[in-house]
């Protein structure tokens, strides 16, 4: 079972971002070797957290030694090379995953630069996010394509936009 709580705070309108959230999970998790844990009895816990960029700028400085916002932030809880064996290892049936956190102001730019909703963009930075927590990267050539094949089929499969458009010259 999967459980995702947000909290949103200001500058992110009121919305269904719990439902919207939950959805970008699943769909997510669902493109990876780990969509099992859909079906499972342990509770795959996921935090969301849509704040400022301000707030992303100081997490982003203090986490990565980078000094700017940035649109999405991941911070799993559980390495890599463990995934495999976490719910059948997990005592209380309760597996936090990691948490997620969305800088408003970039999100929105993003968004306007590509032409959709803020909360398709969200979407779409909540899908990479759990894919981050599942260990996926985009550092060389073939884990980007990698991922982002899985993001366009998880956003695909929520009707939602190609977030890597083929784009002509």
């Amino acid at each position: 079972m999967l459980d995702i709580a947000v909290l949103r705070e200001t500058p992110w309108p009121e919305g269904e971002w719990e439902e919207r959230a939950t959805r970008a999970a699943t769909a997510a998790i669902g493109q990876t070797p780990y969509g099992e844990w859909l079906d499972t009895r342990a509770n795959i816990e996921i935090a969301v957290r849509l704040t400022s960029d301000f707030e992303v700028h100081q997490l982003n400085r203090q986490y990565r030694d980078k000094d700017k916002s940035t649109n999405v932030l991941s911070f799993p809880m559980i390495q890599p090379d463990l995934l495999e064996s976490v719910t059948a290892n997990s005592d209380d049936g309760e597996v936090l995953l990691g948490d997620i956190v969305l800088a408003h102001g970039v999100c929105e730019a993003e968004a306007s630069e590509r032409d959709v909703s803020v909360a398709d963009h969200a979407s779409h930075l909540i899908v990479h996010g759990v894919l981050h927590l599942l260990g996926y990267d985009h550092m060389g050539d073939a884990e980007a394509e990698a991922m982002e094949a899985m993001e366009q089929a998880a956003m695909a499969r929520l009707g939602l936009h190609d977030p890597y458009p083929v784009r002509e010259d």
